[in-house]
């Protein structure tokens, strides 16, 4: 019969926590999660440090899914700040490059994966395809000259595309996310098609666009995604969610247009914000990157029978004279 150690050579074994979806896809983070888990056992011991901790490692949690996107958006500042005008690459060009550079960087060092990296690569191409399509009817412009581009879009525009399916990519595995009452994965895919072709089509035919407003709302209305900061899992209306992200799409096109990366008719003669009815256009545009990104990441149910909880530290003894 076994009997709890209780002589003096007994010493305590920390047992580290399960790992995390993040974890497994960058090691980066798995370096730090064992140390991370022990600031966080010894610090967050009241409701309000719990919530500072949260909030801080929130807000870790979105600067890493927005890796990609941030880095974009700082070069693009950046160049327009300080990029000289006589340099023998055009702008656009050196941004291409950068873009290039930023993406081979991130998988040498395995701070994006595989799986990201096809997502980006799927929704440049797509990207793209409409940049075309749309500077071609007028609908925005870019004003400086590029060797790397296409139909007058330079190459580079399709990493911003890129950049937001990299986001949804990133935080998925970053929150655990997990659903509940998610459409069929075949309706998702159909409303992304038929969003996507109405960017084409109602240039020459009825615009659908609220339809597809409609369509969202009706397919989604009950769908919660559940996210974890720390160790429970929080839920909110995945609609709410898309909403959010599209908002701040919609703050960095803000900025695009400041620096005069590429222009709308509006801004013609000076820059002014760009029109909210943008805003709906990022929000269904969103749902099609969220649809690629589900196609990879298939979405999970959130098990309601019993609440999922990160383990902390456990510290239990073991005779050391038995190894």
């Amino acid at each position: 019969m076994h009997t709890p150690c209780t002589d003096d050579t007994a010493r305590p074994e920390v047992v580290a926590p399960r790992t995390t979806p993040a974890d497994r896809a960058w090691p980066l983070i798995a370096h730090f999660a064992a140390a991370e888990a022990r600031f966080a056992e010894r610090f967050a011991r009241t409701r309000a440090r719990t919530f500072a901790y949260e909030f801080a490692r929130f807000g870790c949690k979105q600067a890493w899914a927005c890796l990609f996107g941030g880095a974009m958006v700082a070069l693009i500042v950046a160049s327009h700040l300080w990029y000289p005008a006589g340099a023998p690459l055009a702008r656009y060009d050196a941004l291409f490059v950068a873009a290039l550079a930023l993406q081979a960087l991130l998988l040498a060092t395995r701070m994006e994966t595989p799986d990201e990296a096809k997502v980006i690569l799927v929704y440049h191409v797509i990207g793209t395809a409409m940049e075309v399509f749309k500077t071609g009817v007028g609908s925005w412009s870019y004003p400086e000259a590029a060797i790397f581009s296409i139909g007058g879009v330079p190459l580079f525009s399709g990493f911003m595309y890129a950049a937001i399916g990299s986001y949804i990519a990133r935080c998925w595995r970053l929150f655990d996310f997990r659903f509940t009452r998610h459409p069929k994965p075949w309706a998702v895919a159909l409303l992304a098609f038929a969003i996507y072709a109405n960017f084409y089509t109602h240039h020459r035919w009825i615009d659908l666009r609220i339809a597809l407003f409609a369509a969202t709302a009706l397919l989604f209305a009950r769908t919660e995604v559940h996210y974890r900061i720390w160790r429970v899992h929080r839920r909110m209306p995945l609609l709410l969610g898309f909403l959010l992200v599209a908002s701040f799409i919609w703050i960095a096109e803000n900025l695009g247009t400041l620096t005069h990366t590429w222009t709308y008719p509006h801004q013609a003669h000076g820059w002014t914000l760009v029109r909210l009815g943008k805003l709906g256009s990022w929000f269904l545009l969103l749902i099609v990157s969220y649809a690629l990104v589900a196609m990879v990441n298939r979405p999970r149910p959130y098990a309601t029978s019993r609440r999922r909880r990160a383990r902390p530290l456990q510290v239990r003894y073991v005779n050391s004279s038995a190894m």
